[in-house]
């Protein structure tokens, strides 16, 4: 088993270095674990697809290694099958209830659902150079990714109001867990396009009660299976 990095270890009682006073809510951002879709790089938003053989084997993982966490408070996920398969692994390991959140789910890619960066740009040439530029562009039928920030934003404050102090997962898709750390380290839109993470990657934020926030692990993977 892989041995578990103290970032992975309760939130603490406070964390004076960085100036922020409380305890903090502490966020295990999980993705969910590979897909049909996925292995051939298409845009999945709202489709719902299930875990590959692979997928579940990712999920296992995750579930294993988070089973050594001590008082998780609750696996909150998003509503799509290929969270809710990964989430129930990590709900079962845990011990921790399984919540389903409407808030945690994907981008809505609209007419762009199930096709290729190629076929997407091929479709809508202009759109899809909008949309790769600004974050209030959307694909044709579907949301912006400026939709999607504030839809986040308003999860993220209802989860650290109703877990204040505690350790949460969630787990849910490539855009909100972008989104979420982008608020954490305040960062701007080259965030969403120059962060990379992979299917079943673990990250972890802590949110203070005073507003501030300490991005902890970014995109760890050390729980895969072997290839």
């Amino acid at each position: 088993m892989t041995e578990l990095p103290s970032t992975v270890a309760t939130a603490p009682a406070s964390a004076s270095w960085t100036g922020q006073v409380g305890a903090p809510s502490r966020l295990l951002l999980l993705r969910h674990g590979q897909t049909a879709l996925s292995v051939e790089r298409r845009y999945s938003g709202h489709g719902d697809p299930e875990l590959t053989d692979l997928g579940r084997r990712q999920a296992a993982g995750a579930a294993t290694r988070l089973a050594a966490v001590p008082g998780v408070a609750a696996v909150l996920t998003s509503p799509l099958l290929r969270a809710r398969q990964t989430a129930t692994a990590v709900a079962e390991a845990t011990g921790a209830p399984l919540v389903v959140r409407q808030g945690l789910i994907e981008t809505d890619f609209g007419d762009w659902e199930g096709l290729t960066f190629a076929e997407a740009r091929a479709r809508d040439p202009e759109l899809h150079a909008a949309w790769l530029g600004s974050e209030d562009a959307a694909p044709p039928g579907g949301e912006s990714f400026a939709a999607v920030g504030r839809r986040i934003e308003t999860e993220r404050a209802a989860v650290v109001d109703e877990f204040p102090g505690s350790t949460v997962v969630l787990v849910s898709h490539v855009t909100p867990i972008k989104m979420l750390l982008r608020a954490a380290l305040e960062g701007g839109p080259g965030i969403l396009y120059r962060l990379h993470l992979d299917l079943a990657a673990l990250s972890i934020v802590d949110f203070y009660p005073d507003g501030g926030a300490s991005v902890r692990l970014v995109n760890d993977t050390n729980h895969h299976p072997a290839a």
